[in-house]
């Protein structure tokens, strides 16, 4: 079911309209249980009490391909599966259901992803109901490179309980290798769930599985040709912005715009060798229990870039370095990111330690290497046979050493032209262009942060979509850093473009960012809040998406008179349409 669309000439003010869609909102809740509620097979009832409520709160998609591998298991068990992500539950549904299945992945360091704050907020007040009747269990999946390690299926799991809810399982909290512990405990959970829904154990029809292609996860990656390698900025800008275009022709894959593309990458060859000579080491040194020589590992396997939390522990506990002893003994996560800017692991290795750390120790206490996720800069409607990346090379000395990011150089500098690094497709859902072609667009995308509007773009154009598009992009100087200035300027002469505002943040003595645009533009970026425009962010997360986030509230209180609880509301009201949408890193 779609929420109604609200005219502009229909008999409301702009108040009534605005309770009236929040109305709608909650009604969409309430059908949507009724909606995907499955058959029963073989004539079974689908009984209310053995619905199994599957909720994912994600940033990425990961948490919902965990929700819809879950629903699998639970028709294994006889349940009923309802799989909704947690912005889109009304509290007061959600307070009538039996049991619940919550799956959540944190955003940043210990937020709400984005589709689960609405929901936090609305469990979080005094004014929450109680929840007796219900049975619950929380998966969280997060990164221990962060703080605030999965803090959000933590609080939800907590606060659950807190409400009177009755926990069927123990909470798991999962590393960014998540796969497999997580359905072991999915697999695991399920029968817990059955005895307290009372199911009998009939197996639910279920669709036919499509099958796995290569590329469709990041377990069975595909091997795609790199085509194009094109420096974006000039030479002299202080960043190399990169344009890539890899091949996939024949190979079955198909994503859409707004999606990211997950590289697996190699470790720098040079890092490699100044660890193993740290260690005392050859590249073909045998290390017990694995099958590949200690070379191949830190090449292929481990992180080396980044430090481990476990290495970090070790080299706190048998260090003579006193600030990092101070910052560990004193649990300052804060000064200890601070402390680790810039290092990697040789950093720590070189640090004076108390004792020799030997080789299988020091492995076990390395993380896997893990896929980088770009957003994908083209659409597939456009260039059916390639994906497109647009990727800023990192590069910076620290220490009287190069030290360079681990997947954007291995793109830029080591995979040649016809080579094949190994790609996957990870699907973002939540981050998409609205299926209404006469929708208005907003995106701000400053930097590499244009990658997924230039996809948006590519597709409305393809598609012939009528509705307004504005984009708002931001870099450091016009004439070093302007990335896909002829195809802006030449979407902009066509009419696609219907506005274009640029804030080259270093071109003048004050800077101007894209939320200084924003502001500069308050009225008109109202104006087309009130006519349905989608709002879109792309780029950094820890400052840029916060300032955006800033100036949307003020330019709602200012232009739309508005006082700061009614402008909250409103902007709560856009997440509940799914029209503030944000792909932040």
């Amino acid at each position: 079911m779609k929420i109604p669309y609200i005219p502009e000439d229909a008999p409301f003010n702009g108040e009534q309209k605005f309770w009236l869609a929040g109305f709608l909102a909650g009604l969409h809740s309430r059908l949507l249980v009724l909606e995907n509620q499955p058959q029963a097979a073989s004539g079974v009832a689908s009984a209310a009490n053995t619905q199994l409520h599957i909720l994912f709160g994600s940033q990425t998609g990961n948490a919902e391909a965990l929700a819809q591998s879950a629903a699998k298991t639970a028709r294994a068990k006889g349940l009923v599966p309802v799989v909704q992500g947690l912005g889109e539950v009304d509290i007061e549904v959600f307070a009538t259901m039996r049991h619940v299945l919550v799956i959540t992945s944190t955003y940043g360091e210990g937020e709400m992803p984005d589709n689960a704050q609405l929901f936090w907020q609305a469990i979080s007040t005094s004014t929450a109901p109680r929840l007796e009747q219900m049975h619950f269990a929380v998966l969280a999946i997060g990164d221990t490179g962060y703080n605030g390690f999965c803090q959000a299926g933590k609080f939800i799991d907590m606060r659950l309980e807190q409400l009177g809810a009755k926990r069927v399982y123990n909470r798991i909290d999962c590393d960014i290798d998540f796969e497999e512990p997580s359905n072991e405990w999915i697999a695991a959970s399920m029968p817990q769930f059955a005895a307290s829904a009372g199911s009998s154990g009939t197996v639910l029809e279920s669709a036919p599985e499509a099958p796995v292609i290569p590329g469709s996860n990041k377990n069975n990656p595909y091997p795609a040709a790199l085509a194009t390698n094109k420096r974006l900025s000039s030479e002299n800008s202080g960043k190399d912005i990169r344009h890539f275009e890899f091949d996939l022709t024949d190979s079955g894959l198909k994503y859409e715009a707004g999606d990211a593309l997950g590289v697996i990458p190699v470790n720098e060859p040079s890092l490699v060798n100044l660890l193993l000579t740290q260690l005392k080491s050859d590249y073909d040194t045998p290390v017990p229990g694995f099958e590949r020589s200690l070379g191949d590992l830190l090449t292929y396997q481990f992180e080396i870039s980044e430090p481990s939390r476990k290495l970090i522990e070790w080299v706190g506990q048998n260090t003579t370095n006193q600030e990092l002893r101070h910052v560990l003994q004193h649990d300052d996560k804060d000064a200890l990111g601070v402390w680790l800017w810039g290092k990697d692991t040789l950093d720590l290795l070189q640090l004076d330690v108390t004792r020799a750390l030997s080789i299988p120790e020091f492995v076990v206490l390395l993380r896997p290497l893990q896929h980088r996720a770009y957003s994908i800069s083209s659409s597939q409607k456009a260039h059916p046979n390639q994906v497109h990346l647009t990727i800023d090379s990192v590069r910076y000395h620290r220490a009287g050493r190069a030290r360079s990011g681990v997947c954007s150089t291995y793109l830029a500098e080591r995979v040649k032209r016809g080579e094949k690094p190994a790609i996957f497709i990870s699907p973002n859902k939540a981050f998409r262009v609205p299926s209404n072609g006469d929708a208005p667009l907003i995106m701000i995308g400053p930097g590499t942060g244009i990658a997924p509007f230039r996809a948006f773009l590519q597709e409305r154009d393809t598609v012939g979509a009528k509705g307004k598009n504005w984009l708002f992009f931001g870099n450091q100087h016009q004439e070093h850093d302007y990335i896909y200035q002829d195809e802006l300027n030449s979407w902009k002469e066509k009419g696609l473009l219907t506005r274009l505002d640029l804030a080259f943040s270093r071109d003048q003595a004050e800077k101007i960012y894209v939320q200084t645009r924003m502001l500069e533009q308050g009225a008109e970026l109202f104006t087309w809040l009130e006519d349905g425009a989608y709002f879109y962010v792309c780029g950094d997360a820890s400052r840029m998406a916060k300032d955006v986030d800033k100036a949307l509230y003020q330019v709602i209180t200012q232009f739309g008179s508005m006082s700061a609880e009614r402008a909250a509301d409103y902007v709560d009201q856009l997440k509940k349409e799914k029209r503030y949408l944000r792909d932040v890193y």
